[in-house]
């Protein structure tokens, strides 16, 4: 499957910029050591095969899923084989005490990237899940930083989402929360990131479950009327790893805006992947008529679809990777931007955020409404869009 033919387009992002900086980004890897941190997930993986094929001297990588752990060493190992330097795979999670004892053992890393994350806008619909949330996207990274920078690390890389930017649901809010504390422990130890436009095919997109759809014989549904940015995996690694060996202390890396990088529809895509798998989209009216036709329309050569608007909690219209008063530098590389971020934090707010959070999980007591008055406190112009409706309800 050609996934840049289904986003429409028909290059790699940045191959201009990788071409320009591969011998820098070949020679830092290779005179290196880096712990990837969720590195079995779609961007941690993409990660660490950019770092893998460069020779590093040494790639730790943890991931809590063990499963797709032991999938990354067999797709590595199938088709880049073996590296000179020392490649070893943990299953830890990287909030555990094992975890811990770890990074007290070894830790020894010139540079430390964070993919771990809980990134569904579904994951607000409850508040233990939202919880789980704050803790994942902010308090481990908190800890990990410090456990970076205690070890001598040079650099530590953390990845956001452009959902960071003017946030309207719980996810891009915790990042943009994570982005802060970033810039305040960016004071002691040197940090750059990333904001993302979503990766084509991702584990747990909607994309991917095209395929989990037509393996499992279920109609396919999407909505017409959200459009998004795609990247492909690949091009998330080189993401990832140009912002941690090139960028700056406080850069936050984005993909430029342009004729190869447009917004599209999730629908639009689903009619080109069934295309692509030899079917022609049948447009649905419900989700009863789309079940019944899923037994008899593939046979021929139809697949039963559902397209409809957006009606659920936290889903943006659109996306965007800076807002009104950042500083930009689009300058320096080709196809990619970077905010030049200040230490724009307040010191007050940050450590009331931290000392109710760990009081609510301290009390084992806390409601949704309870944690969303505390992202609202801690961003002002937070816009929270809530529906009452969550994407679980939905086929």
């Amino acid at each position: 499957m050609n996934i840049l033919n289904l986003i429409g387009r028909g290059t790699r992002l940045f191959s201009e910029d990788i071409t320009i900086f591969e011998n820098e980004l070949t020679d830092k890897v290779g005179n290196s050591k880096f712990l990837v941190i969720g590195g079995a997930g779609s961007i941690g993986q993409a990660v660490t095969k950019e770092i893998f094929k460069r020779n590093p001297k040494k790639l730790h990588v943890v991931d809590i899923s063990e499963n797709n752990m032991v999938e990354l060493v067999r797709d590595i190992r199938s088709s880049q084989g073996y590296i000179d330097g020392e490649f070893k795979t943990f299953a830890l999670d990287a909030g555990s005490f094992e975890y811990e004892a770890f990074i007290k053992t070894d830790g020894e890393y010139d540079y430390v990237l964070n993919l771990s994350a809980l990134k569904h806008v579904r994951s607000e619909k409850d508040p233990f899940t939202l919880m789980r949330m704050v803790e994942v996207n902010i308090l481990n990274t908190i800890k990990t930083i410090k456990q970076a920078r205690d070890k001598g690390t040079q650099k530590y890389f953390c990845v956001s989402t452009d959902k960071a930017a003017n946030p309207v649901n719980m996810m891009g809010a915790s990042k943009r929360i994570m982005e802060l504390f970033l810039m305040r422990e960016s004071q002691s130890i040197d940090i750059s990131t990333a904001r993302f436009a979503n990766v084509a095919f991702s584990d747990g997109s909607l994309l991917h479950s095209f395929n989990q759809r037509i393996q499992k014989k279920q109609p396919i549904v999407a909505p017409n009327d959200i459009k998004r940015y795609f990247v492909i995996p690949q091009e998330s690694g080189e993401l990832c790893l140009m912002s941690c060996l090139l960028g700056d202390n406080r850069d936050i890396f984005f993909p430029k805006l342009s004729e190869e990088l447009h917004l599209i529809t999730f629908s639009e895509i689903a009619v080109k992947y069934l295309d692509m798998m030899g079917y022609e989209a049948h447009l649905c009216s419900s989700e009863d008529e789309a079940r019944e036709l899923v037994d008899t329309l593939p046979q021929e050569g139809k697949w039963p679809c559902l397209f409809t608007e957006s009606d659920t909690t936290g889903e943006k219209d659109f996306e965007e990777f800076f807002v009104e008063g950042e500083t930009l530098d689009l300058d320096r590389f080709e196809k990619l931007g970077i905010v030049k971020s200040d230490l724009d934090f307040e010191e007050e707010k940050l450590d009331y955020f931290l000392d109710s959070i760990h009081k609510m999980k301290q009390d084992l007591s806390w409601t949704k409404s309870d944690v969303v008055k505390l992202f609202h406190e801690l961003l002002p112009g937070f816009n929270h869009m809530e529906k009452g409706k969550y994407l679980d309800s939905k086929m």
